[in-house]
């Protein structure tokens, strides 16, 4: 196994879970870590975000101290912003497999220049967005009555 790949199932393993108690209701969960760090891929120099994970749970809740070792794992990796926003919405939807999640990644000014990267996840059966099956009589008939 390359260093690369045990690098990454590394990170995953640092990640746990809980059972949601409440998995019949839709309730969101916000949790803001303001002390993200990586490094640039290209300098070398710390990078700094405030990572905000939000999240509509299924079964399974994302357990904090866990989350935040997982979080501090980054510390020392040169990765750029949209990667790592990415690699952890994946890393984070695989774990607790969410109805809903979306990380927003605000990382501070560096030569300039600030940046926010935003990465969503929705369960494709979670919501009903097929309108081909939407009944057009519906509006005429709600507007009638």
């Amino acid at each position: 196994m390359s260093d690369k790949l045990k690098l990454v199932n590394n990170k995953l393993s640092l990640l746990e879970t809980f059972e949601n108690k409440y998995p019949n209701r839709d309730y969101t969960v916000t949790h803001i870590a303001p002390e993200f760090t990586s490094l640039c891929p290209k300098t070398g120099q710390p990078d700094f975000a405030t990572i905000t994970l939000e999240y509509i749970p299924g079964l399974l809740c994302v357990e904090l101290k866990s989350y935040k070792f997982y979080l501090q794992s980054y510390r020392n990796d040169g990765i750029f912003f949209e990667s790592v926003t990415n690699k952890i919405l994946d890393d984070l939807v695989e774990i607790t497999k969410p109805r809903w999640m979306k990380i927003t990644a605000e990382f501070n000014t560096r030569g300039g220049i600030s940046s926010v990267i935003e990465a969503e996840f929705e369960d494709e059966d979670y919501r009903y967005d097929d309108e081909d099956e939407f009944d057009d009589d519906f509006e005429d008939d709600f507007l009638k009555n």
